[in-house]
């Protein structure tokens, strides 16, 4: 019975401590918020299908995942990965249009129909979804264009393509399929108010605060099954691009890529051209791959690994045949690169540590500086064998001779020629061998002041 009175004044006394958990007390529910700025590229089609998978796979999970997006449109690829990312979540995801006066043009568009709600802000655009390689009938015909004018069966194809795109998102969402087409076919574009009287987009919010007040209560249906969102006391959390997604940003702008993929055909041709100490073929190596990676044409992962061989490749090239530090600073270089792009986990234990690339750059580099100048000291050494230590060397003169004879070199009697005339006990100046026969010259006065090196 005492025991009984203990425990139950302990239970007491943990419900009336002030600030003292509650058993089965649950947290905060959270949206996870992730920002689109910019057009749609590899870095952020990066950005946010890591950040959908994060979330996916947060414990507890948030009740929703918000994006805000500002964009002039992006690549088709980057798009359909991202759109893909978006249709397997099984979080809800909602899309803004923020902040006021900006818009979701081109790729933009195809977001905002692929997400499960379809928001904007005030003075904000949507629309505008024509693909870039379908010819408009302001531009003059080409080559890849019918002789009459007409688009050409390419055209067509990726035309119709993204018009059953557009329209299956806009079927899955239960939205406009005729305005959908019309943005496609004709660029058609709706700002705000007409979008939610078109059914367009679901509704208009201010920020993203005020879309969260106004999602709570509204069920959403994800994959087979209806959510019912509470989010009337959820916590926004930011996620925005962190050094890694911006400098994959910042490379695979197409402006950046352009000149990357240069500088790799140029530098690559060059070198070929005109084999040198390796500059141009080292830049135009990395650049390549940087650039093959940008414009999709390689995969981040296999990017990554490319670089890595090719940084390895050089570290062991610049062992094997030196090049003044040429091609171990850009092996560095490839090697850090290569591993940033690998950097595609947020699970820690499969993750490459950032300090653990730091570190092994600063390592190769400090290797690097001591190797070269281990090199470049022993390059200055005066020759102590060979041919270059024999031209330079000082003999002594055994005999009398205008032409031919002797000399004494390090102990053994050699035969030498001489333009000038030397006396027995004189001392000569090698300047040539030619087999076992010594060319030599009498030593000046000056060189005799400075001393014997021999």
């Amino acid at each position: 019975m005492l025991m009984t009175n203990k425990w139950a004044l302990l239970i007491v006394l943990l419900l009336l401590v002030p600030g003292a958990p509650l058993v089965g007390e649950n947290p905060a529910a959270t949206v996870f918020m992730l920002e689109i700025d910019g057009a749609i590229g590899p870095g952020v089609g990066d950005y946010l299908t890591r950040g959908i998978e994060q979330a996916n796979q947060a414990s507890p999970r948030p009740v929703l995942i918000l994006l805000t997006m500002n964009t002039p449109g992006g690549l088709s690829a980057t798009l359909r990965i991202i759109n893909q990312a978006i249709l397997a979540s099984d979080i809800p995801i909602a899309c803004l249009v923020y902040p006021p006066g900006s818009r979701a043009a081109s790729a933009g568009t195809y977001m905002l129909y692929a997400c499960h709600i379809a928001a904007m802000a005030p003075a904000t655009t949507l629309g505008a979804a024509t693909p870039v390689a379908m010819p408009t009938p302001q531009q003059p015909a080409d080559e890849d264009q019918e002789s009459d004018g007409e688009p050409s069966a390419m055209d067509k194809k990726i035309l119709n393509d993204a018009i059953a795109y557009i329209r299956g998102l806009a079927q899955l969402r239960g939205r406009n399929e005729e305005w959908a087409e019309q943005a496609v076919r004709e660029a058609a574009t709706l700002t705000a108010e007409e979008a939610v009287e078109e059914n367009v987009v679901d509704l208009m919010a201010d920020t993203p605060a005020d879309l969260i007040a106004a999602l709570d209560g509204r069920s959403v249906k994800v994959k087979e099954r209806t959510v019912t969102l509470q989010t009337s006391d959820a916590v926004l959390q930011e996620h925005a691009p962190d050094w890694r997604n911006r400098f994959i940003a910042i490379i695979t702008d197409p402006n950046v890529a352009y000149i990357l993929l240069l500088l790799g055909i140029y530098g690559l041709l060059l070198e070929f051209y005109s084999p040198g100490i390796g500059i141009a073929g080292v830049i135009g190596g990395i650049s390549l791959l940087v650039a093959l990676y940008a414009l999709q044409l390689l995969p981040v992962n296999f990017a990554g690994a490319a670089l890595l061989l090719l940084g390895i490749g050089m570290l062991v090239a610049e062992a094997m045949m030196p090049s003044f530090g040429i091609i171990g600073f850009g092996g560095v270089v490839a090697f850090v690169i290569g591993s940033i792009f690998l950097l595609d986990t947020d699970f820690e234990p499969f993750q490459i540590a950032k300090p653990v690339i730091a570190a092994l750059a600063v390592v190769s580099v400090l290797f690097l500086s001591v190797v070269l100048g281990l090199i470049w000291r022993t390059r200055r050494r005066k020759a102590v064998s060979g041919l270059e230590a024999v031209v330079g060397a000082e003999v002594e003169v055994l005999e009398d001779f205008d032409g031919l004879g002797h000399v004494m070199m390090r102990g053994e009697s050699w035969q030498a020629t001489s333009r000038d005339r030397l006396a027995a006990g004189q001392t000569a100046v090698v300047t040539g061998i030619d087999g076992l026969l010594l060319s030599v010259e009498a030593k000046s006065d000056e060189e005799s002041s400075n001393g014997n090196d021999f």
